[in-house]
Parts: structure tokens; C-alpha cells; sequence
């Protein structure tokens, strides 16, 4: 069975920087696009970047675009969001998504499995 495990989150104040790390157990990361989805208190789930499975296409919400970098290294298993120039609307749980499909979507309904999140907090 096919485990994410998120790390990385935290409390950062405006204008710092995080890195969130998720572990794909189970099953080969290649066989997944993967994507980075968010949700702040009282808000729906919104996409913040997605990946393919080679990893040469990026993709992301025009909030994040220009801060954030996703990225993965399959021999590693492991999937990255880096966030650059956060500010407090950056504020939300973050999850780690897969999709078997090949072809790449921003919707979360589209991913079926997901890891259990974790919390980052800017503070300004």
C-alpha cells in the first residue's frame, strides 16, 4: 500500500523560506505525477504545483508562481516544495498528492492518494 509522509512545516515569518519534503512509500515515485495541494481554515483546497513523473513539467497556481519550486528525485522516493518569499496568506495545511495517470492536473479530485499534511504558519 502506497504511504506519503510529509515534512518540513512550520512557523516562518514574512519574506522567510521552507522546504517540504514528501516520502512515497510502497510503490516506485515514477509511477506517480505528484502535486502539492494547501488548504487554510474555512477555505477550499486549492492546487499549488504539480509535477510529471520525469519531472520535466512544472506547473502552478499563478498565487505561488515566481516563490515556489517543486521538484523530485525518484531515486529518492522523495518529492520537494521549496517556498521562497512567503507571506501570511501562504498560511495553510500543505499536502502531498499522486496521481497514476500520466498526464498532469491541478484539480484535487484528479489525485488518489495523499499524504496527511502538514501545517505551515507565516507569521507577519
Amino acid at each position: 500500500q502506497v504511504q506519503l509522509v510529509e515534512s518540513g512545516g512550520g512557523l516562518v515569518q514574512a519574506g522567510g523560506s521552507l522546504r517540504l519534503s514528501c516520502a512515497v512509500s510502497g510503490r516506485t515515485l515514477s509511477s506517480y505525477v505528484m502535486g502539492w495541494f494547501r488548504q487554510a481554515p474555512g477555505k477550499e483546497r486549492q492546487f499549488v504545483a504539480a509535477i510529471s513523473r520525469s519531472g520535466s513539467s512544472t506547473f502552478y497556481a499563478d498565487s505561488v508562481k515566481g516563490r515556489f519550486t517543486i521538484s523530485r528525485d525518484n531515486a529518492k522516493n522523495t518529492v520537494y516544495l521549496q517556498m521562497n518569499t512567503l507571506n501570511t496568506d501562504d498560511t495553510a495545511v500543505y499536502s502531498c498528492a499522486g496521481r497514476v495517470s500520466p498526464f498532469v492536473r491541478t484539480g484535487y479530485y484528479d489525485y488518489e492518494v495523499w499524504g496527511q499534511g502538514t501545517q505551515v504558519t507565516v507569521s507577519s
